[in-house]
């Protein structure tokens, strides 16, 4: 029995410190990042690039439960006017409710998410970007929790907070009425539930193994509230944002080869088959049903409601319940047949789009702010900028690039779960891109990259853990590893610090923007 206790212990090492500063400095790295992200969240004072669309379809979900169609249209943006104004007569007068209706590209989570800080704060910029910088917030959070899981290290933990607090994209996206920083917090959540389910699944299945008779089939671990909960939270990521889908499904891979390294590592006889009865019925539950079951929970108000796009509530209605279930239900898929043709055929120039493999180099930014007439006397020189401008922190991303390489290294010589895990979320989250530019030609843009920023962020955790030594490593080394890893959080706060102003709307001299766009595709990606 001692062989077997001792072979379960090493399936969960301990984490490290007391509960309290596990999650103390976590805690204060997020208050960081919130400061960072809530002040002066009302900056600018505009609707910021593609908050016209999202921040209105918010607002008609909380008047009308679906979205609306409002006043003018992008030539001439009535409601957006009337909204800064404090003016909410918005929306069209029609003679039936389907001609009101709005065709929108996206599922409704990440507007309801948006609503919600509208109904707290008002249709104002802060309303209406609340909830983002709040995610944002909350991500740094959880980013700082699920690292230090992942590195059995406090310090890294909070590195790993430190790093996402300190990029750029994810600040302006934290900032701005947008969907991508609600896939991102929801993805990234999910990864951090099925991390959590790991230790929680190896820690059962130790103690089950230790109390039970020797046996070649293991123990059942039962019900998975980790698994359960990451499978609800990867169903809200797709119903932010469909792409959502390309992590589930490779989350979904990675629990099931985690549990069977689980079942091997015990030293149990056919492993992979015990894994594929015992556990991988639970994990098509939990992964596949409840994300299904959270998708379509946050379409409630399209069913319940009869302005819906799509949506033959009065011909549903008037044939019996039985007819209102089904014939709602083949409206809603025939609504996403529409959608998805809608992305299929998306292909139209823009001057902000970019291919998938300048994204990582930040080739091509995306200007969210710009405006031509600042007067002379806003910063005291001929020529004023207030720019925001959607891109990451140089240092942090070429950085994350070469912690990319060394953790592919790292995992053909050891197969360590970390590096194998932080790999598939950066493959899932970046390559399927490269399809959809070679298939279909379609329109993309930098911040398409942000739900795979947390795991740029972990490569770069992972490489300071390999860079610092093991606790017991020669005090010269972990020294010197201290060094570099200092040096490289340092450098890239300093690079943060410099790309402030043209992150947040500051308003500076032109020739203060100029020297802030370190490449001449930054300067192009504004307006003149």
């Amino acid at each position: 029995m001692g062989n077997r206790a001792d072979s379960a212990r090493r399936l969960v090492p301990p984490l490290p410190g007391s509960p309290l500063l596990g999650w103390a400095g976590p805690l204060l790295v997020a208050l960081f990042g919130g400061v960072l992200r809530f002040v002066r969240l009302g900056e600018p004072r505009a609707v910021v690039f593609d908050e016209t669309y999202y921040m209105k379809d918010a607002y008609s979900l909380l008047v009308h439960g679906v979205e609306r169609a409002m006043l003018g249209d992008a030539d001439d943006p009535v409601a957006d006017r009337r909204i800064l104004a404090g003016n909410l007569d918005v929306f069209r007068e029609c003679a039936q409710q389907s001609d009101c209706a709005s065709f929108v590209a996206h599922p409704p989570l990440g507007k309801w998410m948006i609503a919600a800080g509208e109904w707290l704060f008002g249709m104002t910029p802060f309303g209406w970007r609340f909830a983002a910088a709040l995610a944002g917030t909350l991500s740094i959070l959880v980013m700082a929790r699920v690292a230090r899981r992942m590195t059995r290290s406090t310090l890294l933990g909070c590195l790993a907070g430190l790093l996402l607090a300190l990029d750029g994209l994810h600040l302006v996206l934290s900032r701005t009425a947008l969907l991508d920083i609600f896939l991102m917090f929801w993805v990234l959540a999910g990864f951090a539930c099925l991390v959590a389910d790991r230790d929680w699944a190896r820690g059962r299945l130790a103690a089950r193994y230790d109390g039970s008779p020797v046996t070649e089939r293991g123990p059942r671990l039962g019900s998975r509230p980790w698994r359960l909960a990451a499978g609800a939270c990867l169903g809200a990521a797709c119903a932010v944002k469909w792409s959502g889908i390309f992590f589930l499904l490779a989350f979904a891979v990675l629990s099931v080869m985690w549990d069977m390294g689980a079942r091997r590592a015990l030293g149990l006889r056919r492993p992979y088959r015990r894994a594929w009865a015992y556990d991988v019925p639970g994990a098509a539950g939990a992964l596949a049903l409840v994300p299904a079951a959270s998708y379509l929970t946050s379409w409630t108000g399209w069913f319940a409601t009869a302005g819906g796009w799509g949506r033959d509530w009065e011909r549903a209605t008037s044939s019996g319940p039985a007819f209102f279930v089904f014939d709602s239900l083949r409206s809603w898929m025939r609504y996403h047949v529409d959608v998805l043709g809608y992305h299929s055929g998306l292909a139209e120039y823009h001057p902000y789009m970019s291919e998938p493999w300048q994204w990582p180099l930040l080739l091509r930014p995306v200007s969210f702010h710009f405006p031509s007439d600042l007067p002379p006397s806003a910063c005291g020189a001929d020529k004023c900028a207030q720019a925001v401008l959607g891109v990451g922190t140089p240092a942090l991303w070429y950085g994350s690039l070469l912690a990319i390489v060394a953790l592919v290294a790292w995992y053909a010589a050891t197969r360590d779960w970390r590096a194998g895990a932080v790999l598939l979320a950066f493959a899932a989250g970046w390559l399927p891109w490269f399809y959809y530019a070679v298939a279909d030609n379609r329109t993309m843009y930098l911040f398409y990259m942000i739900p795979v920023v947390p795991f740029m962020v972990l490569a770069v955790v992972l490489a300071a853990g390999l860079l610092l030594g093991r606790a017991d490593a020669p005090p010269d080394r972990r020294a010197f590893g201290a060094a570099a890893v200092g040096a490289f959080a340092l450098v890239v706060l300093v690079n943060f610090g410099w790309l402030h102003p043209v992150l947040t709307a500051e308003t500076i001299t032109r020739a203060q923007w100029s020297t802030r766009m370190l490449f001449s595709s930054w300067v192009t990606s504004a307006p003149r």
